[in-house]
């Protein structure tokens, strides 16, 4: 194929995208079944893990919860067979160790069977700043937050791609793609985890698995305390999210397919207006928002608002 007609297709399938965008603006995407789909959660024994797996459960889908924490996990497990999930199988696992993650999943194949929707949850902050950061701190962030999806994917994306069927999820956050003061381990984790995610689905896409599909969620910061003192300088601007908010929409990203999430809403102005001007002017946003100052001052933004 030639450059004009090349050029021509990719000018008439943009249109054609851009009207299939505005179309979904008042007509829904149908909603996959997740019925007996086995889903697995990394970091599943609390937070935005459990609540996704209580979701899954409502829909029938079988569970595999990983988590380092037993209770947290077990009691996951138990709210999740209240809620109807046909099957709980919980592992104890730190997805900071490759050896520990490719232990536990080839436990999962022989117990289980192969796994059709990866969540990666689990992630840690160290909430220091960088120069104050233990290097043993810096290191497993960039274990748990990214590396961690290296070694899941290895486990269980042949199953997937030998079945031409499955969806990886990769939970990332706005601080992967916009970087914020304080937290530069952490940004660049998820920073990380977006583009592996990135890549595999467009390696996906070129071996013709187009049964299997990516999902990756970017949302600001969540009220789980896991940021307890961050958030914008105008949260009416930019919300600090609520947990139950962000694992239903998830779960809607997943049943529609969506590739990328995210939260909220504003947020795509924001990254635009980031990606658009030039250094100086992207730092004046940053003070404006709240996002390049000290987590001290953003803590004084919270209790005032």
């Amino acid at each position: 194929m030639n450059f004009l007609l090349e050029t021509l297709q990719m000018l008439v399938l943009s249109i054609y995208y851009n009207l299939e965008v505005f179309v979904r603006l008042f007509i829904p995407a149908r909603k996959k079944s997740v019925a007996g789909e086995i889903v697995l959660i990394t970091g599943a024994g609390s937070g935005i893990g459990r609540l996704m797996a209580l979701e899954f459960a409502s829909l029938g889908a079988s569970l595999v919860l990983w988590d380092i924490g037993v209770e947290g996990n077990a009691e996951t497990a138990r709210l999740a067979t209240e809620k109807g999930a046909p099957t709980v199988h919980t592992y104890l696992c730190d997805c900071s160790n490759k050896a520990d993650v490719y232990r536990v999943a080839d436990q999962v194949k022989r117990e289980v069977g192969d796994v059709s929707i990866l969540i990666n949850n689990a992630g840690i902050v160290t909430g220091k700043k960088f120069i104050d950061a233990p290097d043993s701190l810096i290191e497993k962030t960039m274990e748990v937050n990214t590396m961690a999806h290296f070694w899941t994917y290895k486990a269980f994306l042949p199953a997937m791609m030998a079945n031409n069927h499955g969806h990886l999820v990769s939970i990332a956050s706005s601080a992967g793609m916009i970087g914020v003061n304080g937290l530069a381990d952490y940004c660049a984790s998820k920073f990380a985890a977006i583009g592996f995610a990135e890549s595999v689905a467009l390696e996906m896409l070129a071996l013709g698995k187009d049964g299997i599909k990516t999902t990756i969620v970017c949302p600001f910061f969540i009220n789980t305390g896991m940021f307890e003192g961050c958030g914008s300088k105008w949260p009416r601007l930019i919300p600090t999210l609520e947990p139950d908010y962000v694992a239903k929409k998830i779960i809607n990203a997943i049943r529609t397919d969506q590739v990328y999430l995210i939260l909220p809403r504003s947020l795509y102005l924001v990254l635009g207006m980031k990606n658009f001007f030039q250094w100086k002017q992207g730092t004046l946003l940053g003070r404006y928002l709240g996002v390049s100052d000290d987590p001290e001052s953003r803590e004084v933004y919270r209790k005032r608002s």
